[in-house]
């Protein structure tokens, strides 16, 4: 799948990156490129749902990134 975003940073539970769709579709990647970790950075990637045993986190749908770009603004 392919999701249009921009990049957030979530200060719940220790912290964690997601990326915000523009419908509001809020995606947590397991794993996070360093590459993207820059809050508000508009990006394209190609991704995977993927399913979690367990997780802390309360926030997102979890996708596995196999490839991405960034846009500028």
């Amino acid at each position: 799948m392919t999701i249009r975003g921009k990049v957030v940073f979530e200060n719940i539970s220790g912290g964690f990156w997601g990326i915000v769709d523009s419908k509001g579709n809020q995606w947590r990647p397991i794993k996070m490129p360093e590459q993207l970790k820059y809050e508000g950075k508009s990006v394209i990637v190609q991704a995977k749902k993927v399913e979690e045993d367990f997780s802390i986190f309360m926030w997102g749908t979890p996708i596995k990134i196999t490839s991405f770009s960034t846009m500028t603004p």
